[in-house]
């Protein structure tokens, strides 16, 4: 077992969603030795910083110049958490992204490597691509064909952490739809749950988009929808155990867009208004209608907890975090 409690833990994108709730969840562990990594920029994600409990906060770019440079300077880091990229799927610019998503997570991962620190990092669903089926880590990575330019910045350090051996030793985890309070920066990539409860709150009905399959009514596409709580539980405890290889993170259960909003209208204690509404033409050839992790590997690491109800975590996103406008501190379990 990994002790998370000895030396100095980093967690870069530590501002970001998923980040800034491990560092929550490390603060719930009274784990308070923890270097924040992040790119501060204009939005205001500086604010899901402001409860949590942190040793020091450097910025990106100068973190993997320490890093190339002087690792040393950097104290006794004995875990790393890389969560930091572009993760805007809609972003074009493809050599930002392999120098973002791709160059620098080999940088961090070969320096961990070397100094033998526990390393765990951000790959994606999305690099199963157009798959509806048979989302398994199991599955061939060069059979796979991601959608679009950010998927493939993070399924090409997957080959290139397999080709080079380091998948024996650090651990590569695939998100799939994570929700949660925190997530307030980033704008059109916020989830669903977030977007409903803003249309409900401004018109008292939220919109979603027709079904152009006969095997999927309208609002019955489905998703593996994951609340943010419980992915980074299971983060932590991927790192603990010392998890290696490529390990889906999801609820192992698909379930629609309507599960997804019915239970903010019951959080507002408000009647369900739902209106279906056309899809574009350009995302008709490539939406997912069904998309479901298979966790098998995730349950074989140990890890045995009880997955949060969709219903119950949309409840306690929305009444404790979207409600009063609160981000993630130690003072709420």
């Amino acid at each position: 077992m990994h002790d998370m409690s000895v030396g100095r833990t980093v967690v870069t994108g530590g501002a970001g969603l998923i980040g800034s709730a491990l560092v929550w969840a490390l603060n719930c562990r009274g784990i308070e030795n923890v270097l924040v990594v992040d790119r501060l920029d204009s939005s205001e994600k500086w604010k899901n910083l402001v409860p949590l409990r942190y040793a020091d906060y450097m910025e990106a770019d100068d973190f993997e110049q320490r890093v190339l440079d002087a690792p040393t300077t950097l104290g006794d880091i004995r875990t790393v958490f890389h969560l930091g990229a572009c993760s805007a799927t809609t972003e074009l610019d493809a050599r930002f992204l392999i120098r973002n998503n791709y160059e620098y997570t080999k940088n961090l991962a070969n320096w961990a490597i070397d100094h033998g620190q526990r390393f765990v990092y951000a790959s994606s669903a999305a690099t199963y691509g157009a798959l509806e089926e048979n989302l398994s880590e199991e599955c061939e990575l060069r059979s796979l064909r991601p959608l679009n330019m950010y998927a493939y910045s993070k399924h090409l350090f997957d080959l290139y952490a397999r080709e080079h051996g380091w998948h024996d030793r650090i651990c590569g985890v695939k998100y799939f739809n994570i929700f949660g309070s925190n997530e307030n920066h980033k704008g059109d990539m916020r989830s669903v749950v977030q977007k409903a409860y803003e249309q409900i709150r401004a018109s008292g009905s939220v919109k979603l988009f027709k079904s152009y399959r006969s095997e999927f009514a309208h609002g019955h596409q489905e998703r593996d929808f994951l609340y943010v709580k419980d992915a980074v539980a299971m983060t932590i405890h991927l790192a603990e155990v010392e998890a290696s290889g490529l390990v889906n993170v999801g609820s192992g259960k698909a379930q629609t867009w309507l599960d997804l909003v019915r239970p903010i209208f019951s959080a507002l204690d408000l009647p369900e208004r739902i209106e279906f509404i056309e899809m574009p033409e350009m995302l008709r050839g490539k939406y997912q209608y069904s998309t479901c992790a298979q966790i098998g590997r995730l349950r074989a690491s140990g890890y045995d907890d009880p997955i949060t109800p969709l219903a119950d975590a949309v409840s306690d996103y929305v009444k404790n975090y979207l409600v009063p406008d609160r981000r993630l501190g130690p003072a709420i379990p």
